[in-house]
């Protein structure tokens, strides 16, 4: 069987100039929009660490919600379909990244904290995190670990 392709488009449209563009590296802002058809428009800006907004999301937030709702998106379709009940579901995941020559992530650590409707359950619950995480188009093209650590409420 022929595997199925799934094309994305999205925009990033900087809006940062201040009137002399990158004329030097602090003459300008690292605000941009996320634009995508049909959908709100995302406030985008770098780390802070790298004169960018705080009140925005940066690339390495996006990464790592990426990461996250991929994990969760085919931790609830595999917790259905094993008729395991999920009635809340919230992960607060981290990331590390580090600077260098060529800076990378190094690692991103998932912690969802899950109710179940029958705590019975949780063995089963815990074993289809890592189905999840093998079945997670995000965590599959990335090249450093995803790690899970859930717990159950």
């Amino acid at each position: 069987m022929a595997a199925k392709e799934h094309h994305y488009q999205v925009t990033v449209r900087w809006t940062g100039n201040r009137g002399k563009g990158t004329a030097s590296y602090t003459a300008y802002d690292r605000n941009a929009e996320l634009i995508a058809a049909g959908k709100e428009t995302v406030a985008l800006s770098a780390d802070p660490a790298f004169r960018g907004d705080a009140a925005r999301w940066n690339p390495e937030e996006l990464l790592l919600a990426s990461a996250s709702a991929c994990h969760k998106l085919w931790y609830l379709h595999l917790c259905s379909d094993a008729g395991i009940v999920v009635e809340a579901y919230e992960d607060a995941a981290e990331g590390t990244m580090i600077e260098g020559t060529r800076g990378r992530f190094t690692n991103i650590t998932l912690k969802p904290r899950i109710a179940l409707r029958d705590p019975a359950d949780a063995d089963r619950a815990r074993e289809l995190h890592h189905q999840a995480h093998e079945a997670c188009f995000i965590a599959n093209s990335l090249n450093f670990p995803v790690n899970c650590e859930p717990e159950f409420v």
